[in-house]
């Protein structure tokens, strides 16, 4: 199990963190998304230090650019590390992304046990992000992108993505 820690962050560079958007889902700051590990100033330079959601997640190459270009629109020079341990967790989201990931269409993360029994179609517990019912079915494993699954729901019969708990 993932412990949480919570991120080292200097608090005159949240406004600017807050600013740059994961590009799969863009209503989401990589606040939300607590990928930020740490954003230190030093010697009157940004280090951040960036931990994937999963191993070979192509959005991270997007984002160290999209921060580096957020401090370089302040004059400021940022230095992005790539950070793999601990592993990102979908406990890491922050409660405003959830809500935020909702509206915008996709099923936020439900616990692991949950996520699991859903996954293996035990369980109608995802919730159609449209008409919200839990009459819905898993159609892929796959979404579009490795994080989310495909659902549809029963109901209303819209798509939509789920994204899976990771822990």
């Amino acid at each position: 199990m993932t412990a949480i820690v919570a991120p080292n962050i200097d608090p005159h560079l949240i406004e600017t963190l807050e600013k740059v958007s994961d590009p799969e889902i863009p209503v989401l700051s990589v606040l939300d998304l607590g990928v930020i590990r740490e954003a230190i100033e030093k010697d009157g330079k940004i280090f951040i230090k960036l931990t994937p959601t999963y191993s070979g997640c192509p959005a991270m190459d997007v984002i160290s650019d999209d921060l580096k270009a957020a401090f370089r629109e302040e004059g400021k020079v940022a230095e992005v590390t790539l950070v793999l341990s601990p592993a990102w967790t979908t406990d890491w989201l922050s409660e405003a992304g959830k809500q935020k990931m909702e509206a915008y269409g996709i099923a936020p993360p439900l616990s692991a046990t949950a996520d699991k029994e859903v996954l293996l179609g035990n369980q109608k517990i995802v919730k159609c992000t449209h008409c919200r019912s839990s009459n819905t079915r898993l159609v892929s494993q796959f979404g579009s992108t490795a994080c989310k699954a495909l659902f549809q729901c029963e109901d209303c019969h819209e798509p939509f993505d789920y994204f899976k708990c990771l822990k």
